[in-house]
């Protein structure tokens, strides 16, 4: 516990920094939206181009991990965005929060923190997941996002707008690009890597501390407006999906998967159910507001995730090992 403590609170520290900053206004609500487009544009898919080229190809091509993972994103999506579905919350909200309560937070907090509690071979089956997740769950969020003008449009004009928010997605490109510089074995020059890594750096803190100034600007915005506050049913059984339903899952089409002889061994199973147990992505909330979904709920999602993981994850810890 001490040890997932002291991992976890750098990233509870950073939203924290980005709350203060902008409920003291130290932090211009109108930089918000320029943070998210550095993360996104800039350091988000430095960040993803360096872990993919540096990643041995073979490690990214385990069928056994990567259609187990899948077919369980799959299945969360689509539970997620059914249950979510209402007449506040429409197309755009929902897909997005279907993608908190499928996409964990592997990259900015799941790497470091299951490679020190299992060890260095973990990190293959946790690659496997975030190219998963970052190409094709990102994707068919997306896609679903732009649902919204099906009924206004049609059906063509909202499948167009579909694809273009797909195309339009950073983050996929990278990765790809990252994995096919490692197939290739591409080498950069010194100074084009240095300044990708430097971009590579900033992401996580800067995408951390954006989350916490984001929850303080919906927060402050419906104040001025006399918004409604955000219904707890709109978040909280989004997060209870991620924390509980999302890691059972995992290990029970993962179970069945080795049973019928998939080539799946357990200690990959096991990381695979305690990646699905951290709490949702935090980059997430960046793709919302660039999206103009609900990014108040989302944040809350996260939020609510990351510290009820605390609990949840370390439950799932010693349950597994």
């Amino acid at each position: 516990m001490l040890q997932i403590l002291l991992i976890t609170f750098p990233f509870f520290a950073l939203v924290l920094c980005g709350y203060i900053a902008a409920r003291r206004r130290m932090l211009p609500l109108e930089a918000i939206p320029g943070l998210n487009s550095f993360v996104l544009f800039f350091a988000l898919p430095c960040m993803l181009y360096r872990f993919g080229s540096t990643t041995p190809l073979a490690q990214l091509l385990d069928g056994g991990v990567f259609f187990t993972w899948l077919l369980c994103a799959l299945i969360m999506v689509g539970f997620a965005v059914a249950v979510s579905l209402n007449q506040r919350i429409r197309w755009n909200d929902a897909s997005f929060g279907a993608l908190v309560a499928a996409f964990p937070n592997t990259g900015f907090m799941g790497v470091p923190l299951l490679v020190a509690l299992l060890g260095a071979q973990a990190a293959g089956p946790i690659i496997v997941t975030i190219v998963v997740d970052m190409v094709i769950t990102t994707s068919l969020c997306i896609a679903l996002s732009r649902l919204d003008g099906a009924d206004e449009h049609g059906a063509s004009k909202a499948v167009k707008n579909a694809l273009k928010g797909v195309l339009a997605n950073p983050m996929p490109w990278s990765i790809l690009l990252g994995g096919v510089a490692s197939a290739v074995s591409l080498k950069l020059p010194a100074p084009v890597m240095q300044t990708i890594g430097l971009l590579a750096d900033a992401a996580s803190p800067v995408a951390l501390f954006t989350i916490g100034a984001v929850l303080a600007r919906s927060q402050m915005l419906a104040a001025a407006h006399n918004h409604a506050p955000i219904p707890l049913s709109d978040y909280l059984p989004v997060a209870a999906i991620k924390l509980l339903l999302h890691p059972l899952l995992v290990l029970l089409v993962g179970a069945a998967a080795i049973s019928l002889g998939m080539p799946l061994n357990k200690f990959a199973l096991t990381v695979m159910v305690l990646v699905a147990a951290l709490p949702s992505a935090s980059n997430v909330s960046l793709l919302a507001e660039r999206f103009g979904a609900d990014n108040g709920r989302i944040a809350r999602i996260i939020l609510v995730s990351t510290a009820a993981a605390f609990v949840t994850f370390s439950l799932a810890v010693t349950l597994l090992t």
